[in-house]
């Protein structure tokens, strides 16, 4: 069964948002068990959080792509101006409210970075078998 790149793509782009959730819980369950119920809650609303983004990232491209050029590049720098400025609001609320539980969060919101590792190094591992 031969399946084309766009496919494998969208395969991907589903499976991302579900693996930050489950590393999230995971790494939530041991904050929990390791720190207290506010630590494991942020930690995870970090993860929700990475998500949304992920999401609405995702989207927005797509949406984008189908514009033309100019009308692409005024929509791109107002929506990521948005989520620019979201994302620090979030981030300055955790501040002011959790001084203390901040890393928990900021934990949370880069389990993406983690899972696009993983995503990566098993694309490249495919690409490796597949060429030899």
């Amino acid at each position: 069964m031969n399946m084309n790149n766009q496919d494998i793509e969208e395969k991907i782009f589903k499976r991302i948002p579900k693996e930050i959730l489950i590393l999230s819980l995971v790494l939530s369950v041991g904050a929990f068990i390791i720190f207290d119920l506010l630590s494991s809650v942020l930690l995870l609303f970090g993860g929700v959080t990475a998500v949304l983004s992920f999401i609405w990232l995702k989207s927005s491209i797509t949406k984008l792509l189908a514009q033309g050029k100019k009308k692409a590049v005024k929509s791109a720098a107002l929506l990521y101006g948005v989520r620019l400025v979201l994302i620090i609001a979030i981030i300055f609320i955790i501040i002011f409210f959790f001084q203390n539980k901040v890393l928990a969060f900021a934990a949370g919101f880069s389990t993406i970075i983690v899972v696009l590792l993983i995503e990566g190094a098993a694309a490249a591992l495919k690409i490796m078998k597949w060429k030899s």
